[in-house]
């Protein structure tokens, strides 16, 4: 219990410390923004990283893959294929999708606006 008292002091002794300085917004955003925990990725980015797993899964037309796209309806793909597909986003993102989350993704933006809204997809 002690370590954790004294950790979280640390940390906070670093928070005010770059509060208290002369171009405190700065190193405070500056801070903030290095640290990994709560960061979210780029959404530009998360589209290209989507767009391409899923390009790369066998059953899909590379050409047919567009932001927009419905897994179903335009790309021609089944539940287990989409749960193919959740499982490569998997992988790429580095974080697990509940279930309950899986089965509402069914297009590559709701993928993409699941995966930028994120904390741990990496």
């Amino acid at each position: 219990m002690a370590a954790l008292r004294n950790a979280l002091l640390g940390y906070l002794r670093v928070e005010a410390r770059l509060i208290g300085s002369t171009n405190s917004s700065q190193l405070l955003m500056r801070h903030l923004s290095s640290s990994p925990k709560g960061s979210f990725l780029d959404k530009s980015e998360v589209t290209d990283r989507v767009i391409s797993v899923v390009k790369n899964c066998q059953k899909v037309d590379p050409s047919k893959v567009v932001p927009n796209a419905h897994f179903q309806n335009d790309l021609g793909l089944d539940s287990l294929d989409t749960v193919e597909v959740v499982m490569a986003l998997e992988e790429e993102f580095g974080f697990e999708i509940p279930d309950n989350e899986a089965d509402k993704i069914s297009s590559v933006n709701v993928a993409v606006d699941f995966i930028a809204s994120h904390p741990q997809a990496k």
